[in-house]
């Protein structure tokens, strides 16, 4: 292990993306924008190496995963999480940090004090998951955030209480539902100096509501972030034009709470917004558009849609006056394939009474049922059934098991940034947010109508917008499939995730065209390839792979399903575990060591042999013979003819029942389709690869 990995501490100058697994999404973020020259408040990382010493130190690691086995007996029972959360956190929070970490701690901290001549700086201390912030596997907001935090004692107090936040019972569950093993995802934690902030918030580089990508939306409240970011406010919103960053839309909220740093005790406190500034913008339109410049710039270096959080400083005068504190990729419409955004919702003329407005936050469409007036979790565990509509002041994660069986969602707080917004949109529910008023007019055991097009609660039930679903659908299409009209043409779908296939299996398709392995290898397998074989553990991968497809192809069969080798870039390779030992850096892995010229290298060829082993399990020992393969980054015949000749030797080889397409990725294989076609039974366009190649 280097230095730098078994460092307790890393300051955040000197981390990179590529850092995730030392120091989490969050602080690696950090490190990569100081990097690129952005605002952020400088601080310290204590790394997840940390965290590991502390659990081989104290003996509790086998404590804390024995509890969960033994105590969460029942996935579905949210009481059997909060118990076992309750005794892990117990058990960190009793157990006495290493002296050399806890010394490390308080070296950093007296040297940040040092380096801003300050005497006991206040610090936001942040926690750090190493699977967080990734954009199918979004953990942000389920670890724990302390701040105003002052002085060493309660900083390594606070740090502490970070690590167990690792095993609240939404992130119990929530690894639980997504299959991720609890040993495997590790914390670090985040210190960095505050920004007493006057005004903050978030904001995104793409429309959250429409996946416009030409906008950037700016949402902010006076004080701390952390109000706008729960749904505490009703934020003041601004839309700006990413191309010409003029204001486009300004909706100024009349904001009622803040929270500040009492000047007295230096804890943060809540407190009511005089009212001549309620109506006021947090936030001048030169700061709006200096935000939409800081936001572009982040968007261009990370290549992608981004999700920012910015602070601005009451203490310092303009431009100086604006941080970034946070940035993760945006988690919705990112993960959506391209497609042109609504820009103008259709009106509907409805009879029934509208009882409130609100803004519009989730799905675009209907939800309807009944009204569940819950104020907390606990309200709703009681009340709420599964279609009903779930009213409330603001959300939280804990809300999350009864928004998922919500037929729509109303809160009275809360903007387009809030949690009940970005988490309505995640599950694909209708949700209006900001209503002031919901819990107060609408009343439990009536029924509403929800349209999120035009943030409008109606009384009563309108017919058009009862809504099948996705199952429901399916059903339906399936009955009426024998009257569609016959086509030559094949409809394939694309997947990724394979417990995703019950939700689509009974829709009218004639098999999966892409079935990706990339998920199967980051959350079943989890280690470099060539990590597994140093260490014995090649059978593992086999074994994961196949299982994964497998889930896929029993359900489907006889429809096949083409499963497409591994095809992560160096960067992504890096990020397994083991990985960095591995892999080269490169300064495009885009157009880099990828694909096929991979597999056939001597270097990595026992590496690609275990996934067609895996193939060759699913057809031979299961007898799934839908099971077909497909070649990515193609570039030469030689290298096709070789790949081939690999497959062929480990009992994969082109028949009637074993079909082998190859991605048309590169200007090459269009260029020679003729000749490429002789070796192949199909190709799949990887438009976006095609782009990149031809405009080298």
């Amino acid at each position: 292990m280097s230095e730098t990995k078994k460092a307790f501490i890393i300051w955040f100058e000197n981390l990179r993306n590529t850092d995730v697994p030392l120091v989490g999404g969050k602080n690696a973020s950090l490190g990569e924008m100081i990097h690129a020259g952005l605002p952020v408040p400088p601080g310290f990382a204590v790394t997840a190496y940390a965290y590991e010493v502390f659990l081989k130190q104290t003996r509790i690691a086998e404590m804390i995963y024995k509890i969960i086995k033994e105590t969460v007996t029942d996935p579905n029972d949210p009481q059997q999480y909060s118990v076992a959360s309750e005794k892990i956190r117990a058990l960190i929070e009793t157990s006495q940090m290493p002296k050399e970490i806890e010394n490390a701690i308080k070296s950093a901290y007296k040297e940040l004090n040092n380096r801003l001549k300050l005497h006991d700086v206040f610090v936001a201390v942040r926690s750090s998951a190493t699977a967080e912030d990734l954009p199918d596997a979004s953990f942000a907001g389920q670890q724990e955030t302390y701040l105003n935090v002052r002085g060493v004692d309660e900083l390594v107090e606070k740090i502490v209480k970070c690590w167990s936040s690792l095993f609240t019972p939404r992130a119990i569950f929530y690894r639980n539902e997504k299959g991720f093993a609890h040993e495997k995802v590790l914390i670090s934690v985040g210190v960095q100096k505050m920004v007493n902030s006057r005004a903050a918030g978030v904001m995104f580089t793409i429309n959250p509501v429409t996946g416009n990508r030409d906008e950037i939306v700016i949402e902010g409240n006076y004080g701390l972030g952390e109000t706008v970011v729960s749904g505490a406010v009703n934020p003041d919103d601004f839309v700006v034009d990413k191309n010409t960053l003029k204001i486009k839309e300004r909706r100024i909220a009349r904001k009622t709470v803040q929270y500040i740093r009492d000047p007295d005790t230096g804890k943060t406190v809540n407190l009511d917004v005089p009212e001549k500034m309620q109506k006021e913008p947090c936030i001048s339109d030169e700061e709006v558009i200096r935000l939409a410049e800081i936001a572009k710039q982040i968007e261009k270096h990370y290549g992608k849609p981004m999700d920012i959080e910015w602070a601005i400083d009451k203490d310092l005068s303009f431009p100086q006056n604006i941080f970034v504190v946070q940035a993760r990729p945006e988690t919705v419409w990112s993960a959506k394939p391209m497609e042109e955004p609504a820009h103008v919702e259709e009106k509907h003329d409805v009879a029934l009474k509208v009882v409130l407005k609100g803004i519009s936050a989730g799905r675009r469409g209907y939800g309807s049922g009944i009204a569940r007036v819950a104020l907390s979790p606990e309200e709703a565990a009681k009340i709420m059934r599964k279609g009903d509509i779930l009213v409330t002041d603001m959300t939280n994660p804990d809300f999350v098991p009864f928004m998922k069986i919500a037929s729509a969602i109303v809160t009275d707080k809360g903007g387009i940034t809030s949690h009940a917004a970005i988490v309505s949109r995640e599950l694909s529910i209708p949700c209006i947010v900001g209503t002031e008023t919901a819990t107060k007019l609408m009343v439990t055991g009536k029924e509403y109508t929800v349209d999120s097009r035009n943030g409008v609660v109606y009384e009563g039930i309108i017919p058009e917008a009862v809504q099948p679903t996705t199952a429901q659908v399916a059903a339906t299409t399936a009955v009426h499939i024998e009257s569609a009209p016959v086509t030559a043409t094949k409809i394939y779908m694309n997947l990724a995730i394979p417990e995703k296939i019950e939700e689509y299996k009974d829709l009218p398709f004639q098999g999966i065209g892409l079935m990706r392995t990339e998920f199967i290898f980051a959350s079943y397998v989890g280690e470099h390839p060539l990590y597994l074989v140093e260490t014995g553990q090649s059978q593992k991968l086999v074994d994961k792979l196949a299982e994964g497809v497998a889930t896929v192809a029993r359900v489907i069969q006889p429809r096949p399903v083409v499963v497409r080798f591994s095809d992560f870039k160096t960067n992504e390779y890096r990020d397994l575990k083991g990985g960095d030992k591995y892999e080269i850096v490169e300064e495009n892995p885009m157009l880099g060591w990828r694909g096929c010229s991979r597999y056939i290298s001597k270097w990595y060829e026992k590496a690609f042999r275990l996934e067609c082993q895996a193939i060759r399990k699913c057809r031979e020992e299961w007898g799934l013979k839908n099971v077909w393969v497909m070649l990515p980054m193609v570039r030469t015949l030689w290298e096709a003819k070789k790949v081939l000749a690999i497959m062929k030797e480990e009992g994969l080889e082109r028949s009637r029942d074993f079909k082998v397409w190859f991605m048309a990725e590169t200007p090459s294989i269009a260029i020679m389709a003729d000749a490429f076609s002789k070796l192949v039974d199909g190709f799949s366009i990887g438009s976006n690869d095609m782009t990149q190649g031809i405009l080298m």
